[in-house]
C-alpha cells in the first residue's frame, strides 16, 4: 500500500498553497533507503531533519520506535499532528542531538541542512556514536546542495557516494564512519561579550548587522523589576547583552530551533548570567501570561526551511502584543524591504522609527 504523502501538513508551520510538506527529495531518500531499510531492525534506524513527518511516518511500521532529530519544535509538532490523523501515533520518539539519537544506527535518513556548520555537527555525531556499517541517505533539492556537503561528510566517512539527480533532488550515502565528534558550540568575542553557537544557528558565533543596528538603539532606561524577552534569540546575543547591562534585569529568551537554544544558554553561561537569563524553546511565547512583558527585542525571521514568508514574523507580532504590559514595547529590527511598519501598528500598536540604514529598519511599537 503506497504511503498517503498527499495527506501530510504543514500545520502548525505556515501553510500556504505554495509551501509543501513533502517533497521530491523526500521521496527519492525513501526509495534509494529502501533496501537498507528493509535489512535494518526498527531500532537500528534514525530520522533527523524530517521537515513534517515524511521521512518517519512512510519508513515506520505499527510497534516500531523510530527516533527522530527535528531542530525545529514546529516541525516535532507536525510530525505528531500528521501521526495522529494517521492513527500512527506512538511509532517515533523524538530525540535531542546527542548520543542517544544515533547510538548503534546502521541506517539514517537525513535531510540536508542548508548550513554546512550544521551538518559538520550531525556527521560527526553519527560518525561517533552509530554503528560502524552505519549508512547516511542525505538529500535534499539540488538547488540547496553545494559540493562543500560532500567535503563535510569525507570528513567523517570513507566513502560518500552520489546519486544522479531527479525531479532536481540528490541524495549524498555515506559509509565507513571514523573521527567522530560529539557537537561543541564556536566560540567568539564580540566586543566584551562571549557568543557561542552551534552549527546552523543564524549568524553563527557572530553579531549580525540586523541585530547590531538593533542592541545599538534598544533603550538604556529599562527598570531593574522589568521583564524583558528577547524572541526569536538565535545565538542568544541579545539577551546576553541586556543582561549584562542591567545588572538586576531578567531576561526571558525563546526560540523555535533547538540549536538556537542550546546556543543560547551557552552564551548566557559564558558571561556570567545564566542565573537571570531563562531560554526554552516555543514556538512564539506561549508559556508567558498575557500582558506580563515590559519590552520585547526581536529580529525576526523570514524563512521557513528554504523558503522566505513574510507571516512567519506576522506570527511573532501577535504574539508580542499579547505578551506585553500595558504601554510594554516591542523592539523590532527588520529588513527594510518586508515594510512591516503597517502590520506592527494593526497588530501591536502605535508604531514609530526609531533607525534605518542602508538595509534594516528599527521600529519601537507601543502596546495600548
Amino acid at each position: 500500500m503506497e504511503f498517503p504523502f498527499d495527506a501530510l501538513r504543514r500545520w502548525p508551520d505556515v501553510e500556504a498553497p505554495d509551501l509543501v510538506a513533502v517533497d521530491a527529495a523526500d521521496r527519492l531518500l525513501l526509495d534509494l533507503s529502501q533496501e537498507a531499510r528493509r535489512d535494518a531492525a526498527p531500532d537500528e534506524m534514525v530520522v533527523i531533519g524530517d521537515a513534517y513527518g515524511a521521512l518517519t511516518l512512510a519508513s515506520a511500521q505499527p510497534g516500531w520506535f523510530l527516533r527522530v532529530h527535528q531542530d525545529s519544535l514546529l516541525g516535532e509538532r507536525a510530525l505528531a499532528a500528521n501521526a495522529e490523523a494517521l492513527e500512527m501515533s506512538g511509532v517515533f520518539r523524538s530525540l535531542p542531538l546527542s548520543a542517544e539519537l544515533v547510538r548503534d544506527a546502521r541506517v539514517v535518513l537525513l535531510r540536508l541542512p542548508r548550513s554546512l556548520d550544521a551538518l559538520d555537527d550531525i556527521a560527526g555525531l553519527i560518525a561517533r556514536h552509530a554503528h560502524p556499517d552505519v549508512r547516511v541517505f542525505a538529500g535534499g533539492r539540488i538547488k540547496h546542495m553545494t559540493l562543500a556537503m560532500n567535503d563535510v561528510l569525507r570528513r567523517c566517512f570513507g566513502r560518500v557516494d552520489v546519486s544522479p539527480a531527479r525531479q532536481k533532488s540528490r541524495v549524498l550515502i555515506a559509509a565507513e564512519p571514523h573521527d567522530g565528534r560529539d557537537p561543541e558550540p564556536k566560540r567568539a568575542r564580540v566586543g566584551d561579550l562571549e557568543v557561542c553557537a552551534f552549527g546552523g544557528v543564524f549568524a553563527g558565533a557572530s553579531l549580525d548587522i540586523g541585530t547590531r543596528l538593533l542592541l545599538e538603539n534598544l533603550p538604556n532606561g529599562i527598570s531593574d523589576d522589568a521583564l524583558v524577552v528577547d524572541l526569536a534569540c538565535g545565538n542568544g546575543i541579545v539577551g546576553a547583552t541586556l543582561a549584562r547591562r542591567h545588572p538586576r534585569l531578567r531576561v526571558h529568551a525563546s526560540d523555535v530551533s533547538a540549536a538556537a537554544v542550546a546556543s543560547a544558554r551557552a552564551t548566557a553561561a559564558a558571561n556570567g548570567v545564566a542565573d537571570r537569563v531563562e531560554v526554552i524553546q516555543d514556538a512564539g511565547l506561549s508559556t508567558l501570561p498575557d500582558r506580563a512583558a515590559d519590552l520585547i527585542a526581536l529580529n525576526p525571521p523570514f524563512h521557513t526551511g528554504a523558503a522566505v514568508h513574510e507571516r512567519l514574523a506576522h506570527g511573532l507580532f501577535a504574539d508580542a502584543a499579547r505578551v506585553l504590559a500595558p504601554e510594554g514595547e516591542l523592539w523590532t529590527v527588520w529588513n527594510s524591504h518586508l515594510r512591516h511598519r503597517s502590520t506592527l501598528e494593526r497588530l501591536v500598536g502605535p508604531t514609530r522609527q526609531v533607525a534605518r540604514n542602508a538595509k534594516f529598519t528599527v521600529t519601537v511599537s507601543r502596546s495600548g
